[in-house]
């Protein structure tokens, strides 16, 4: 099973966007539960009225970056806020980006990428530290990390300590690309928020749920809302296979 984290946030229009951004976040609460699927809000930030500035689901199940990954972008809403004392119809947006969380893998080191190093150690340790090339240092070739360890009492115990110290360092480097691909797909997702830049146009007064990739509607809003969500996904994914064949 895998797991993702669906990012939340409010966009153009302020209480109202905040509003919907609540109502999306049910949303995905409602299909996660549909789907058997294990959710949890991780982080979430009100605004005066009750609805979300900010929030972040982890959820976790089958299948589930497969169909919820056409859910990343800007979404738009046109109804009457109930902030809107005048009855006039607004449009606001929130903003949903969909990351899949990264399995952790082991640090594999292959002995041809390194470059070893030995020499006398300059700490102390006795006599027998500074009279031979007890130290070693390391260097990554493929990455051009430079580690060293000369602290131990001899050569292999330096060398293991060196190989750990390089472990610990590429594991740390992998981790921040694997970050930077992160943001880098999120910015790609959300946008700036603005009305513009929507893929998908939630309209109450005329009851319709439209996908502007796809160029389809849907009506019965308050279903869709309330989590149901696969006549949506389903088109999705058989225009997204149908565009790859």
């Amino acid at each position: 099973m895998e797991s993702i984290i669906i990012e939340i946030r409010a966009g153009a229009g302020g209480e109202e966007a905040a509003l919907f951004a609540g109502d999306l976040l049910r949303m995905y609460l409602r299909y996660a539960e549909s789907n058997n699927w294990e959710a949890a809000v991780l982080d979430k930030n009100l605004s005066d009225m009750g609805g979300c500035k900010s929030a972040v689901l982890k959820i976790k199940g089958e299948d589930v970056f497969e169909k919820m990954k056409y859910e990343g972008g800007v979404h738009r809403v046109q109804r009457v806020p109930k902030t809107e004392k005048g009855n006039r119809i607004h449009t606001s947006t929130a903003s949903v980006a969909v990351l899949k969380i990264p399995s952790k893998t082991e640090v594999n080191i292959n002995p041809n990428d390194l470059k070893m190093d030995f020499f006398k150690s300059s700490g102390h340790g006795g006599q027998n530290v500074n009279k031979r090339e007890t130290a070693v240092r390391i260097t990554h070739i493929p990455t051009g990390i430079v580690v060293s360890s000369q602290t131990q009492r001899n050569l292999e115990q330096n060398k293991q300590a060196a190989l750990n110290i390089l472990r610990a360092r590429i594991f740390k480097k992998q981790s921040q690309e694997k970050e930077k691909e992160i943001s880098e797909e999120r910015r790609s997702q959300i946008g700036t928020a603005q009305r513009a830049e929507k893929i998908r146009t939630y309209n109450f007064p005329q009851d319709r749920v439209t996908d502007h990739r796809i160029k389809k509607s849907w009506r019965q809003i308050e279903d869709i809302l309330d989590g149901k969500l696969n006549p949506i996904i389903k088109k999705l994914s058989a225009a997204d296979k149908s565009k790859k064949n």
